[in-house]
C-alpha cells in the first residue's frame, strides 16, 4: 500500500476538501480558510486522554486510537458517504501527528487521494506569522481616512467596484472600530474573530493580491474591537499615503442614524454603552446624551456625539498614530451611489498612476 502524501505548500485550491480534525474548540479558535471541522476527538475526550497520557502513556494511546476509531467509523457513514473515488482531501490536525494520520491511513486505504499538512496547523500558523511580517510589506498601500461618518466604507466598496484591490478590515474583524462598533449589537451571530483567525483572515485576503497595484485599506487604529493589527502590518500602514474625505456634517449625521438603525431599536443598550463613556467625558455631558437619547432625538445626539466625542478622538489618534502626512484630500458632498462612483473611478485612476510612478 503507498502512503498518502505529505502536504508542504500553501496553495490550498488543489484539494477537494480540507478537513480539520482537531476538536471544536481549537478549529473555533483558528482554522486553515474553508476548513471543515471534522474532529477525531471532542473536547472532554481529547482533554481526558491528555490528562491520562502524562501517567500512563501506553494506556492512553490505545484509549485514544479506539476514539479515533470510532468518531472515523462515523465520518464514514456521514461525511464521506457521497465522496467518489476521485475525492482528494487534505487532512490536518494541530502538529501533523496521531489524530490526521489515523484518519488518513483509512481513507487512503478505502481508496481516496489523501493528504495530510506537513506540521499540521501549528506549521500552518508559523507561515501566518512569517507571512505577516515579511511577505506583504513591499506591497503599495494606500490608507483611505476621514471622521466617523465620513463614508469611508462605502467608499471602498465602490473602489472594489472599480476593480481596485482593497482590504477591509472592519469586515475581518467584525467590528467598526468604535464604542459602538461591533456588528454583534447588529446580530448576535456576527460575533469578533479570535486574534488568530482574524490574522488568518488577514493573511488569506493579502495572499490573494496583486504585490505590483496598490490596495486601499480603511484607516483605523491598531486595534478594532479586540483585534489587534499586526506590528510588521500596522508598521507599514502608519506610513502609508493617505487620502483624507472631506464630507459634510449632515451628511455624516444621517450615516450614522442609518448604520446604527440596530440601537435606535434597542435604546437600552445604547444607554449602557453610553455610560462606558464616563472616563472620557464631564458628568454633565453624559447627562445631556442620555436625556436626548431618552427623549430619542437621535439626530442631535448624533450631531453631539460627532462633535464632542468622535471629532476629537479622530484627530488626536490621527496625530499620534499617522507619522506620514496626508497625500491627497478629495470631498465628498453626498454618499449617493452616483457620486461615490464617480469618487472611486477618479480615486482609483489616481492610485494606479501614483503606483506607476514609484
Amino acid at each position: 500500500m503507498r502512503p498518502f502524501g505529505i502536504w508542504t505548500s500553501y496553495d490550498l485550491s488543489s484539494f477537494d476538501a480540507i478537513l480539520d480534525v482537531r476538536s471544536p474548540s481549537e478549529y473555533r479558535e483558528d482554522h486553515i480558510p474553508h476548513a471543515l471541522s471534522l474532529p477525531v476527538m471532542v473536547d472532554e475526550e481529547r482533554a481526558r486522554i491528555g490528562l491520562l497520557y502524562k501517567s500512563h502513556p501506553f494506556e492512553a494511546a490505545k484509549q485514544g486510537a479506539a476514539i479515533c476509531n470510532r468518531r472515523i467509523s462515523e465520518h464514514l457513514s456521514s461525511y464521506f458517504a457521497d465522496k467518489d473515488k476521485r475525492f482528494a482531501p487534505l487532512v490536518y490536525c494541530w502538529r501533523g501527528g496521531m489524530r490526521s494520520a489515523s484518519l488518513a491511513m483509512v481513507l487512503q486505504a478505502v481508496g481516496w487521494q489523501v493528504h495530510t499538512l506537513q506540521g499540521g496547523y501549528k506549521g500552518f500558523r508559523s507561515e501566518v506569522r512569517r507571512a505577516l511580517a515579511e511577505d506583504f510589506s513591499a506591497i503599495p498601500m494606500i490608507l483611505l481616512a476621514g471622521p466617523t461618518g465620513s463614508g469611508k466604507t462605502r467608499l471602498l466598496e465602490a473602489l472594489q467596484q472599480q476593480g481596485a484591490q482593497i482590504i477591509d478590515l472592519e469586515a475581518l474583524a467584525q467590528h467598526r472600530g468604535s464604542l459602538l462598533g461591533s456588528y454583534w449589537w447588529e446580530d448576535p451571530q456576527r460575533r469578533q474573530p479570535s486574534q488568530k483567525h482574524f490574522e488568518t483572515l488577514l493573511w488569506d485576503a493579502l495572499r490573494h493580491l496583486d504585490p505590483t497595484r496598490p490596495v486601499w485599506i480603511e484607516s483605523e487604529s491598531n486595534k478594532i474591537g479586540r483585534v489587534q493589527i499586526p506590528k510588521p502590518l500596522w508598521d507599514t500602514l502608519r506610513h502609508a499615503p493617505r487620502v483624507h474625505l472631506q464630507t459634510p456634517h449632515p451628511i455624516r449625521i444621517a450615516l450614522l442614524l442609518d448604520e446604527y438603525q440596530h440601537f435606535i431599536h434597542n435604546p437600552q443598550t445604547f444607554e449602557m454603552l453610553l455610560d462606558k463613556l464616563k472616563p472620557l467625558h464631564p458628568a454633565l455631558t453624559l447627562q445631556q446624551w442620555h436625556s436626548l437619547l431618552q427623549q430619542q432625538r437621535w439626530t442631535e445626539l448624533a450631531d453631539a456625539l460627532l462633535t464632542a466625542h468622535y471629532d476629537p478622538c479622530y484627530a488626536r489618534s490621527s496625530h499620534i498614530l499617522f507619522p506620514s502626512p496626508q497625500e491627497h484630500t478629495h470631498s465628498l458632498p453626498d454618499l449617493h451611489p452616483h457620486t461615490l462612483h464617480n469618487a472611486a473611478r477618479s480615486l482609483h485612476s489616481w492610485s494606479l498612476q501614483r503606483t506607476s510612478l514609484l
